[in-house]
């Protein structure tokens, strides 16, 4: 078959399968012919008529069975794009949203607000957060960490390769690593997943750890609530990302230990995605 049949055939194939809409459907199957051919999308719309030799089909046939049955396109390349940066992510770490995005957003601002010296980042991950804000304010010191030792190679792969000097990477299980060290701004995607959630099968492919807390998918974020100020400048703010539905619990864990000025902000489609509070 050629390019042009191969998309419309296996675009149906992915919407048939996984539920996925026409467009997105269409972006995933361009997706995986360009990591085959190392073309742009441009190349496939100028020559649909081009057909694949046998190495080139047998990748390719690989990638669309594995997409077929359920595993994540960033998976399949090995990268996933966010905030205008490419993250090499592998099955140790969380694939990044573009809800998150929010999050990086909203601590950019604080630090130009408050004239921040010192961003924590918990649970990095692929460290796209820490990374993000750490190459959009060089002047900043930021420290990232996780307990997972495979996601923070892939976090310090990503730092080098994107050319980041103002970050340090630490293992460490939430605060039990930082030896007294203090922040102006304290961040966190953390798992907030009920343990009974039934999304959970869509995600089965990524770590469950950076997913599941709890059965009100609040535990993570109680831990990182209740320690927090021990670890923040006076008037430095926790930031938490958190699920749709739960900005009011997040909000009344903060004003139980303390926190004031709490707020949440709603990402781009209309859901309460941040919550921080001051020291």
């Amino acid at each position: 078959m050629n390019l042009s049949e191969i998309m419309r055939q296996d675009s149906n194939r992915l919407k048939e399968a996984l539920g996925l809409d026409a467009d997105e459907a269409r972006i995933e199957v361009q997706c995986l012919l360009q990591a085959v051919l190392g073309v742009n999308r441009a190349y496939l719309m100028t020559w649909p008529a081009r057909e694949l030799d046998a190495d080139e089909s047998s990748r390719y046939s690989g990638f669309i069975e594995r997409r077929l049955k359920g595993e994540p396109v960033a998976y399949l390349l090995g990268e996933r794009e966010f905030f205008g940066h490419a993250f090499r992510v592998t099955p140790a770490t969380l694939i990044p949203r573009p809800d998150t995005e929010l999050l990086v957003e909203l601590t950019l601002q604080r630090t130009d607000e408050m004239g921040v010296r010192r961003v924590l980042d918990m649970g990095t991950g692929s460290g796209a957060i820490a990374i993000s804000v750490a190459l959009a304010r060089p002047c900043l010191e930021v420290v990232a960490l996780d307990a997972s030792e495979a996601a923070l190679e892939v976090a310090i792969g990503n730092a080098r390769k994107l050319g980041v000097r103002n970050l340090r990477f630490l293992k460490s299980d939430w605060f039990s690593s930082l030896e007294g060290e203090r922040f102006d701004l304290v961040v966190s995607n953390p798992p907030y997943i009920e343990t009974n959630d039934h999304h959970l099968q869509d995600l089965r492919f990524e770590p469950a750890s950076a997913l599941v807390s709890g059965m009100d998918g609040l535990d993570d974020i109680r831990r990182i609530v209740a320690g927090a100020r021990n670890h923040l400048n006076p008037g430095g703010w926790l930031m938490l990302e958190h699920g749709y539905d739960q900005a009011a619990n997040v909000r009344d864990l903060m004003r139980q230990s303390g926190f004031a000025e709490i707020s949440s902000s709603r990402d781009l489609a209309g859901m309460e995605r941040v919550s921080m509070g001051r020291a």
